[in-house]
C-alpha cells in the first residue's frame, strides 16, 4: 500500500459540499461530529474554513478523484486555544476517509502518511498536533503508527480529546522503521 501516491487541492466550498456531505453525515463518520449536518451547514462549514487564515481545508486526490479529506489549523488560533502551550512551528490536523462499501487494505494508514509527510514539506513546521475524541481507538493507533506520541486528555467544549503530539524526527523514524 506503499506505493499510493495522492495530490492535494484547496477544498471548493460550494462545488464539493455535496460530496463533503456524504462523507461527514455518514454514520462511520461520527467522531466528525456532523451527523445531523444539512448540505448548507456543511457549505457554510467550509466557507467559513476558506476565509480562515489560520485554517485550511483539502481535499486528497487519488489518480484525480477526491479520496480523502484533510484540514490543518494553526492550534494558537484554533481548536486548541488555551488547552495546551503552542510552540512556534506547530500545526493541527484531522483527517477523513469516507466510508466504503470495498474497504482497502492500508488505504487509512498510506492517506495519514501522506497528510503527514504533506504538512512537512512546509519548512516551518516542526510538530503537528492532533485532539482526536479519547473514545477514537482506531484513529489513536493509526496516530502511533506515523509517530504521534499522546500527551494527556484534555476536555474541549464538544468532546474529551487525547492531546497528541508528532515531530519531524518521529514521523520520519515511525515511517522509514
Amino acid at each position: 500500500m506503499t506505493d499510493l501516491t495522492f495530490a492535494f487541492r484547496p477544498v471548493d466550498p460550494i462545488e464539493d459540499a455535496e460530496l463533503l456531505h456524504s462523507w461527514v453525515t455518514h454514520p462511520k463518520a461520527a467522531f466528525w461530529m456532523m451527523q445531523g449536518a444539512r448540505l448548507e451547514d456543511v457549505e457554510r462549514t467550509y466557507m467559513e474554513i476558506a476565509a480562515d487564515e489560520h485554517q485550511h481545508a483539502l481535499l486528497g486526490l487519488r489518480d484525480g478523484a477526491p479520496a480523502f479529506l484533510m484540514e490543518k489549523y494553526d492550534p494558537a488560533h484554533r481548536e486548541l486555544v488555551g488547552l495546551y502551550e503552542p510552540r512556534p512551528g506547530d500545526v493541527g490536523m484531522h483527517f477523513l476517509t469516507p466510508a466504503t462499501d470495498t474497504p482497502e487494505h492500508g488505504f487509512t494508514k498510506a492517506v495519514i502518511t501522506a497528510v503527514m509527510a504533506h504538512l512537512f514539506e512546509d519548512p516551518a513546521v516542526e510538530r503537528v498536533v492532533v485532539e482526536p475524541d479519547v473514545r477514537n481507538k482506531a484513529v489513536h493507533a493509526l496516530n502511533a503508527a506515523v509517530g504521534f506520541v499522546a500527551e494527556r486528555e484534555i476536555q474541549k467544549p464538544e468532546k474529551e480529546a487525547l492531546l497528541s503530539f508528532c515531530t519531524r524526527e518521529q514521523f520520519t523514524k515511525a515511517v522509514t522503521a
